[in-house]
């Protein structure tokens, strides 16, 4: 394994892989972009300076490190070891890194298709959402082998406040589900909580400006309460995506024998939002839920 990196390619530009492939961009190194439409790579590279290309393969050639970030398992397979896939325009020694939310299945799967290359796996999920990625403070749950860790991690630091392996490839994965169960359980219960304050005829701000000092307090409801109050849902990560990681986290926990009644729950209430039309608002939306459409 290559000890300096220098060139890297960045496949799949969406809210999150646009400002994190511009952090790498930034911090010098040479950056080589795919985007399944190609518009949006074009303005990566008008506004960042790296190159564009037409497929992941040619994206990846002659890249130390290839970073991934899509929308699901099979998005993932078709960009990585699909036709025209990343892999089959990586040389052996160069590093692959999966930042998109997946099963651990498939981290496994793409662990043994690089082994199979003499190239180094680590899956990489991500928290922190759009404005993490924006302002270059993720935090990232790796699963994969020390020395391919070592090797990622400076590039990674561009845009993590915290880095972390996990485990063997899939435990970052892993890590990632146990990030959204908690997540989804919480969201509820602050929508529950608000919902309340507003049937009981309570200043919900001044409800929360008190609760939030104590034991209630979280970054939700830190991050999360005054568009909540207002009834607005254009803030961050969207229910469509929820329901992707919490079908990963429901399967998962099906083969583990691991119990989630909560988050089973959860998933179904946003599948009520989906119903209200509501499928790219975000997960606190929850609250449009209790109050009902009108409000």
């Amino acid at each position: 394994m290559q000890e300096q990196i220098s060139t890297v390619a960045f496949i799949g530009l969406g809210v999150m892989g646009y400002p994190m492939a511009g952090h790498l961009a930034r911090a010098g190194l040479t950056v080589r972009v795919y985007n399944r439409s190609e518009a949006k790579a074009k303005a990566w590279a008008e506004q960042f300076g790296g190159s564009h290309h037409a497929t992941p393969a040619e994206a990846a050639q002659g890249a130390d490190l290839v970073l991934v970030c899509v929308g699901n398992d099979n998005d993932v397979r078709q960009v990585t070891t699909g036709e025209q896939g990343a892999l089959s325009g990586m040389r052996a020694g160069s590093l692959l890194v999966d930042h998109t939310t997946a099963s651990a299945d498939l981290a496994q799967e793409l662990d043994a298709a690089c082994r199979a290359r003499s190239i180094g796996f680590i899956d990489a999920p991500v928290s922190g959402g759009q404005q993490g990625a924006e302002n270059g403070v993720l935090t990232i749950m790796c699963g994969g082998q020390q020395a391919d860790y070592e090797c990622a991690r400076p590039v990674l630091d561009h845009y993590a406040r915290a880095i972390s392996l996990m485990g063997p490839a899939g435990s970052g994965q892993l890590t990632k589900m146990v990030n959204q169960i908690c997540i989804a359980g919480l969201v509820q219960g602050l929508a529950e909580g608000l919902h309340f304050a507003e049937r009981a005829g309570l200043d919900q701000q001044q409800v929360i400006d008190v609760i939030s000092k104590g034991a209630a307090g979280s970054w939700q409801m830190e991050n999360r309460h005054k568009t909540m109050i207002a009834d607005e849902y254009e803030h961050g990560f969207a229910v469509d995506w929820m329901r992707k990681d919490l079908g990963i986290c429901l399967e998962q926990a099906r083969r583990l024998q691991a119990r989630l009644p909560v988050t089973a729950l959860v998933d179904q209430f946003y599948g009520d939002v989906q119903v209200m039309g509501g499928g790219r608002w975000d997960t606190s939306s929850l609250l449009r839920r209790l109050r009902g459409h009108g409000h």
